[in-house]
């Protein structure tokens, strides 16, 4: 399978992801001021400025997370105005599908908002990356269970038009090495084919260990970028009040 390419001279939705799925499939968690978007905080911490951010922007985004909030961008590099602490730097890694043998895994449950807490308590000990009370919500959770205990889970985090991405992949030390995760994210992946869309993912660039086992699975990668997080100034600066305030969507 060839890696998808946007038409020359359009933007392709990975290039901005969080954009693209704010303002695509995920449009009904997006909370907007201006040309900034967002997640609700308990959802997923994503934000979404414009490519070249003006100070309007960086006002917008300021209101939008409150004084002391963070901001969570990616696909981003240049640095944040002055004033703003810069929390967390990293370089990373999307990688996508190009040819992936995605399978049903028959140890996979079905996840869902009844069991949070176990996620949460299994995100807790293996931190495989943000995770919050209603990330469940952003698209299919699967995990396995030992003796009723949660110990493995992959599911979906943003979802740009035609492309789904993997995250929350996460198992528990004492189950590590036989497989858990890779048929996790084998079976996820079938499920996002089977919508007619294509599996990517993100990952840290410095973890080695995980690149490998995901383009020995078949994902390839499709570009390299970098996961910024600032706080807001205690006295962010503010623009001008306009026409285009908070819209917040309907609870999903």
């Amino acid at each position: 399978m060839s890696v998808p390419h946007a038409a020359a001279g359009d933007a392709h939705p990975l290039d901005n992801p969080v954009r693209a799925a704010l303002t695509g499939p995920h449009a009904h968690f997006a909370e907007r001021l201006g040309r900034v978007l967002r997640y609700p905080a308990d959802v997923t911490p994503w934000v979404a400025v414009p490519d070249a951010p003006e100070a309007a922007d960086w006002a917008d985004a300021a209101a939008l997370a409150g004084p002391g909030g963070a901001v969570t961008i990616t696909a981003f590099r240049e640095p944040p105005p002055d004033g703003w602490e810069v929390t967390f730097h990293a370089e990373g890694v999307q990688l996508v599908d190009a040819g992936i043998a995605a399978a049903p895994f028959p140890q996979a449950v079905r996840l869902g908002p009844a069991d949070v807490p176990e996620m949460l308590d299994l995100v807790a000990r293996t931190r495989p990356g943000p995770f919050l009370p209603r990330t469940v919500e952003l698209g299919t959770y699967l995990g396995v269970r030992r003796e009723g205990v949660l110990v493995a889970m992959a599911g979906e985090r943003l979802h740009p038009p035609g492309w789904s991405e993997i995250s929350g992949v996460c198992t528990d030390e004492s189950v590590r090495g036989q497989g858990l995760g890779t048929g996790l994210v084998l079976a996820v992946a079938h499920e996002i084919r089977e919508r007619g869309e294509t599996p990517f993912l993100h990952a840290a660039a410095d973890n080695t260990n995980a690149v490998r086992l995901y383009e020995s699975l078949g994902f390839v990668l499709r570009r390299r970028t970098s996961f910024l997080s600032a706080l807001v100034p205690e006295h962010p600066p503010t623009r001008l009040p306009g026409p285009g305030g908070v819209r917040t969507a309907a609870a999903h």
